[in-house]
């Protein structure tokens, strides 16, 4: 669908609200303890994604509202949330004291449930992370931002490549959303990145657990939505420079950023670069063809009215990036295939900048419209987009303008949901959603067909809410229809089926996949700092193309891959708990989880370890009842009167077991290892007039031997314990009357540059090194970096 029918729905749907009398929300923000005015608060309105920040007397004011239930977000660094739900009849003053505080649960979140609530109020265990955190981690793309949230890992090939894993659970079990829109670039892939550009984010919502209620078939383990940065007030204008420099492989990222709202229009124009170069480690010394380089920009054009709004999103992310295959010489240094097809070792003049073979270029286009419209009884939500993905590998030097495998994936997706009007605290909300993709092979190689897919959900929710209760739950169905292509070759190249000596590659598969999918949960508040919850969840997913059909090499992941048509849709049974305890100098939480999975989709090196004409070995798709058990612990102490003084502790742990199965084939494979973090943290709201929200951390991150593995046919090798540690320091610099005109962040990570190759790391499975006998490529050393972020 191109972007003018896009645009013609959303004006459809605009024609449908009606014309309401206007009020006003006004009021004061102050400090608790002394009763001064807060300048620069934030106060957000997330149903209509309007915001303001008070002036330098406390005060604010939205001048025209629609009547009907809003949840209104009162914010300011250092002090604790307030969220409080309103129904507007009238015009209102709403005054807010916040009390100095460092973490909260009171939060406003808007992933997985229908329309924005309290972190608290939901039963789902969500974790949620702002641009603070973001800004202040040291990483090369934007999952490995995420590394250190307990129970969320990441499936790495290099620094250039990682993919989300949710409580051991990756790939299309993860549903990946840009600001509510469902990601799609062939998820599916060891070495597939996730194509959204890092700066383009501002806060991270994560649903640890069946997100299929809200999202379908792909949200069975989990679900990130990466989030844009708020509209600015009426009548504001703002430029921001963003610049990264990282010493390890040398990585050089900048971002240009133009936003503003006047007369009810919003915009934001944005340009961002990378260049990293290869990196280097104790062991691997320079890890050849390691870099990468990325081409990104933005564009967002909103309305804002009293019927609602509506915003259309333009990305695109363009990237190159080389692909680390670890073949080396019995001297230890990295070999390469030059122009003429002979492979010589790489010298020094070969490490840098420089792209070599076997890389990938991924180009990614998208176009989204998300559009709230405010009705008499209720409201409607629509997001709808378009993405083109074109993934291009390119392997051989002496055709160096020639892909080999190129993959073109168009998708198109919608949501509409309709929100009913709230009543006696109930609120109701139903919706369909769904995609249609197509992909077609235009390359000289071929791992999966070409096919059409038509996918299609309807899900009725409600949540009923009490003084300190709230009770969620709902059910969903979905459908979904694959129609693979058969494809034949002859000397490589397709043919028609009659073609004479005609070789099959892919078999014809037309089949449906449905299940039904819901959960039902409480959240429990006995006091004011303390919550309990408790989720019954079930999910569904279909299986992807690649484990149905895939036949062929799967570069950067050193094995050839065979899918199976036989496979069964996936289910997920999961039980999840939580307690929530924020006290004024505690924050304690712990979330169990125990998940029941049927027909569970994992790919296994087949036996005799059979080897095709590349010296790769064989590997294909099966399935299997399996249980995931385990959870998160966190603990942060702030004792009193070093309220400034942080010290938390946390710890995530995973198993996952296959029944029935001998002891080779007992665990599951890519489950990560148990993982300990402990930091201390000092944060200050003030040092002197031209310093603030300085903070200073030190950080351990210990990941214990996982040695609870698939070791059948030496499909997964355990991996050994390791410690790491890292720190980082930031301050806002005052100038020009901007208290943060200059935002500054230093940190480094592997301290000691200990040599280690993380459980997950799909390049500990490269080829050994002939010299040292140590097999695989170890992850990055050393690397420190430096941030800053400029306020124009």
């Amino acid at each position: 669908m191109n972007s003018k029918k896009i645009m013609s729905l959303s004006i459809l749907l605009m024609m449908f609200s009606l014309t309401y009398a206007q009020h006003k929300i006004s009021g004061k923000i102050q400090e608790n303890e002394t009763n001064f005015p807060l300048a620069g608060a934030s106060v957000y309105i997330e149903e209509l994604k309007k915001n303001t920040f008070t002036d330098i007397e406390g005060n604010y004011e939205f001048p025209s509202i629609k009547p009907g239930n809003y949840l209104i977000e009162i914010s300011a660094f250092g002090y604790k949330t307030i969220t409080q739900e309103i129904h507007l009849t009238e015009d209102k003053t709403l005054n807010f004291h916040l009390k100095s505080s460092v973490t909260e649960l009171s939060e406003v979140v808007i992933t997985g449930v229908t329309r924005s609530t309290q972190r608290k109020q939901s039963p789902i265990i969500i974790k949620s992370v702002d641009n603070d955190f973001l800004k202040q981690s040291s990483s090369s793309n934007l999952i490995e931002g995420l590394k250190t949230i307990p129970g969320i890992s990441q499936l790495s090939t290099g620094p250039s490549i990682s993919k989300p894993m949710v409580r051991g659970l990756g790939f299309n079990r993860v549903l990946t959303l840009n600001n509510g829109i469902r990601q799609e670039g062939q998820q599916w892939g060891d070495e597939h990145g996730i194509e959204i550009d890092e700066y383009t984010v501002d806060k991270v919502e994560i649903i640890k657990g069946p997100g299929s209620l809200a999202y379908g078939s792909d949200g069975i383990a989990g679900v990130l939505n990466f989030l844009p940065p708020r509209a600015l007030p009426e009548g504001k204008i703002k430029t921001q420079l963003i610049s990264n420099y990282q010493t390890n492989h040398k990585l050089i990222g900048s971002s240009l950023i133009n936003s503003g709202t006047k007369n009810d229009f919003q915009w934001l124009a944005q340009i961002s670069n990378k260049y990293a170069a290869d990196y280097h480690n104790k062991y691997d010394g320079k890890v050849f063809n390691s870099g990468f380089k990325e081409l990104n920009g933005k564009l967002f054009l909103g309305l804002n009215k009293s019927w609602g709004h509506t915003h259309f999103t333009l990305n695109s992310f363009n990237t190159n990036l080389g692909i680390v295959e670890g073949e080396r010489d019995d001297l230890g240094r990295f070999t390469y295939e030059d122009k003429e097809g002979n492979e010589i070792p790489a010298s020094k003049k070969d490490y840098g900048y420089s792209i070599n073979f076997p890389h990938q270029k991924i180009n990614h286009f998208s176009l989204a419209s998300n559009s709230y419209f405010k009705l008499n009884h209720g409201n409607i939500k629509a997001d709808l987009g378009f993405q083109n993905n074109r993934r291009k590998e390119f392997e051989d030097p002496t055709s160096p303008q020639t892909p080999d495998l190129y993959l073109q994936l168009n998708t198109f997706t919608y949501n509409f949901r309709y929100n009913f009007e709230k009543i006696n605290n109930w609120e109701t909300s139903i919706g369909i959603s769904g995609m249609q993709q197509n992909n077609q092979n235009k390359g000289e190689e071929f791992l999966i067909p070409d096919y059409n897919l038509w996918d299609i959900g309807g899900f009725i929710f409600t949540q009923k809410s009490f003084d300190n209760l709230s009770i969620a739950g709902g059910i969903r169905f979905d459908n979904r229809f694959l129609d693979a292509k058969e494809l034949f070759l002859y000397e490589d190249n397709p043919v028609s089926s009659d073609f004479p000596d005609a070789e099959e590659k892919f078999s014809a598969i037309k089949k449906s996949f449905n299940g039904f999918s819901g959960s039902i949960g409480i959240s429990y508040r006995p006091t004011e700092v303390s919550t309990f919850k408790l989720n019954l969840s079930r999910g569904y997913r279909a299986p992807n193309i690649a484990e149905l059909a895939s036949n062929g090499i799967h570069e950067g992941t050193f094995r050839y891959e065979i899918g199976n048509p036989d496979l069964k849709s996936e289910y997920s049974n999961q039980i999840d708990l939580g307690y929530y305890l924020h006290t004024e100098h505690v924050t304690f939480e712990i979330t169990p989880f125990l998940n029941f999975m049927e027909n569970y989709i994992f790919i296994q090196r087949l036996e005799n370890h059979p080897i095709n004409e590349e010296n790769i070995s064989t590997y294909e798709f099966t399935s299997g009842n399996a249980t995931l058990y385990g959870g998160e612990f966190y603990l942060d102490f702030h004792p009193h009167p070093l309220d400034w003084l942080h010290i938390a502790n946390s710890f995530s742990f995973v198993q996952g077991i296959q029944n029935k199965r001998i002891e080779e084939e007992k665990y599951l494979p890519s489950i990560p290892a148990p993982k300990y973090r402990g930091e201390a943290k000092t944060e200050l709201k003030n040092i002197n007039k031209n310093l603030s929200n300085t903070y200073l951390k030190f950080a351990v991150d210990h990941y214990f031997k996982q040695d609870k593995i698939f070791s059948a046919y030496d499909t997964e090798t355990s991996t050994p314990a390791y410690t790491l540690l890292s720190f980082g320091i930031g301050t806002s610099i005052k100038a020009f009357d901007k208290k943060d005109f200059i935002n500054l962040y230093i940190s480094g990570e592997n301290l000691t540059n200990i040599g280690y190759q993380d459980h997950l790391n799909r390049l500990k499975y490269a080829p050994e090194n002939q010299k040292t006998g140590r097999k695989g490529v170890f992850n990055m050393g050393r690397n420190f970096s430096i941030k800053m972020v400029l306020n124009i």
